[in-house]
């Protein structure tokens, strides 16, 4: 196996693995404590790190960085006035905002550093 399919493999993984923590613990939001809380969004946010530097290539960025603004705004929904499941939805929500921003700057920040490391091109006389 090249490194390649393995970098591939552990991107998704991760990507698999920060949505499914996202749901469990959205579920289990209830049963969960101030620490266990943030032991989740930091492993969260590792996992975004991993996904925004190994899954997202040159040609996904627009529509990866256009997906992460929607997620984000979902979070700002106001679902937990759902009758029964709506503050399971809302933590659920929360965690996958918090997997996918870290991703997103990862993006963000190499396109940034991949637009200012371009020459400017002088317009043609």
């Amino acid at each position: 196996m090249s490194d390649d399919m393995h970098l591939n493999q552990i991107g998704r993984w991760a990507f698999i693995l920060g949505v499914a923590i996202s749901v469990v613990a959205g579920l289990a939001s209830s049963a969960l404590n101030a620490a266990a809380a943030g032991m989740v969004m930091l492993v969260l946010v590792l996992l975004g790190l991993i996904v925004g530097y190994l899954n997202i290539g040159h040609r996904q960025v627009e529509e990866f960085l256009y997906a992460a603004i929607a997620v984000e705004l979902v979070g700002t929904a106001n679902l937990f006035t759902i009758p029964v499941v709506g503050m399971a939805l809302t933590v659920m929500v929360w965690y996958v905002a918090a997997f996918v921003a870290p991703a997103a700057l990862v993006v963000a920040l190499r396109s940034v550093y991949g637009l200012a490391s371009r020459p400017v091109e002088k317009p043609k006389k």
